[in-house]
């Protein structure tokens, strides 16, 4: 058996026969057998060609939604004190980090 999370509760029998009693009472919750399964068509079949393509188009992706410009990973070695006073002005800390460096750049042009 897998491992379950904190606080996950397992339905005793009595509960279980419960449960599956309310299913096959209700119309609406059917249980899919193998003929349906061997029945069922993916959307880009089921559907007209311009439908499945605006469901598709509707599906948004997981995840956060990137970003105009995107930031390029990267390690870098600083004092403890500048990264600490950074952290302490909480949430956002490399934002502000990357905004300063910014300001630095824009007050102090590198000459190539």
């Amino acid at each position: 058996m897998p491992k379950l999370k904190p606080g996950t509760i397992i339905p005793t029998l009595d509960e279980t026969v419960a449960i599956d009693a309310g299913i096959a009472s209700d119309s609406d919750a059917r249980e899919l057998e193998t003929e349906w399964f061997s029945q069922a068509k993916p959307a880009s079949e089921a559907f007209a060609p311009e439908t499945y393509t605006a469901l598709v188009a509707m599906k948004r992706p997981r995840g956060r939604p990137k970003a105009d410009e995107t930031k390029v990973f990267t390690a870098i070695r600083l004092d403890a004190d500048l990264l600490e006073a950074f952290k302490a002005t909480g949430k956002g800390w490399q934002t502000r980090v990357n905004a300063a460096l910014r300001q630095y750049i824009a007050e102090h042009p590198i000459i190539r």
